[in-house]
């Protein structure tokens, strides 16, 4: 999209987190410079001057503020692009736009008459298009479970967007088990994590769904046979158990930094009883 107006196409993206604290999924922009070629990339700073952030209050709240997943949209119908953004919560915001690139620093949470507009699971993936053909804006999402959900429109014409709950669109696949013995083979709808997005695939007129999901297939390690397999793999998820018991201190680095090297050995040391290689596939949907 034109983020800025100057004529030239610009990329935009979101983040997991900045590196520190408090954590923060920035917007990134890469300005275009014409003739194909872009700008190194920066975050996209509001009217203030300072990155655009989700607020959040305390580190109980960051899953407000990361992972997230902006897409640009004429929100208000007043010419200028604004940023409906997903968080890792499952939530949406949007960034009011004033043109030429620039947006109000403080976000509107999105809702609905019985509360904000969440989806089932987590990672709020927004993809605004006319999915059921009355004209105005929908919402598509993925989830981290899996499939793609959808919320309508329900305002009056011409009216700023106003939607109802979401709806399962393609039932998800739910939580992958960690030690899922999968070979590709085995795959017969997108598992978890997906990203979604729509377009007239086979141009019959009617929207059509792409899924791209996350996936781990998985193998016993070479060398060990079945019955040794499961006994490392027991070991292993006792460790994981006793692990899983130490805290998150807030505030106390140093723990927390022990924390998370203990997780990350534990994760090392599944490769001796099992292959990974984590990877996604893009789905294809026709609609009806």
């Amino acid at each position: 999209m034109d983020l800025n107006d100057d004529g030239n196409l610009d990329i935009l993206s979101g983040s997991y987190s900045r590196n520190g604290n408090p954590m923060a999924g920035l917007f990134q922009v890469l300005w275009g410079a014409g003739a194909g070629k872009f700008n190194q990339a920066q975050p996209l700073e509001g009217t203030d001057g300072k990155p655009l952030e989700i607020p959040y209050n305390g580190d109980n709240e960051r899953v407000k503020g990361i992972c997230t997943k902006p897409w640009a949209v004429d929100w208000d119908h007043d010419g200028d692009l604004d940023l409906v953004v997903g968080n890792f919560e499952g939530g949406f915001y949007l960034f009011s736009g004033q043109g030429e690139g620039a947006f109000d620093p403080v976000p509107e949470m999105l809702e609905t008459d019985s509360g904000p507009l969440k989806i089932e699971g987590a990672h709020g993936d927004p993809f605004l298009v006319d999915w059921d053909g009355d004209g105005d804006l929908d919402m598509l999402s993925g989830s981290s479970q899996g499939g793609a959900q959808w919320a309508e429109n329900i305002a009056e014409e011409g009216k700023v967007p106003e939607f109802s709950g979401f709806q399962t669109l393609i039932k998800g696949s739910g939580y992958q088990n960690s030690f899922e013995l999968l070979k590709w083979q085995d795959l017969k709808k997108p598992q978890h994590s997906t990203r979604v997005w729509a377009t007239d695939l086979n141009e019959d007129g009617k929207p059509d769904l792409l899924l791209g999901d996350s996936v781990a297939l998985a193998s016993i390690a070479n060398g060990l046979s079945k019955n040794e397999f499961e006994e490392k793999r027991e070991a292993w998820q006792k460790k994981w158990d006793k692990a899983s018991q130490m805290p998150y201190v807030e505030g106390d680095d140093e723990a927390n930094q022990k924390r998370n090297e203990v997780f990350r050995d534990l994760y090392f040391q599944k490769a001796e009883f099992l292959n990974e290689d984590r990877t996604g596939f893009v789905w294809a949907y026709l609609r009806k």
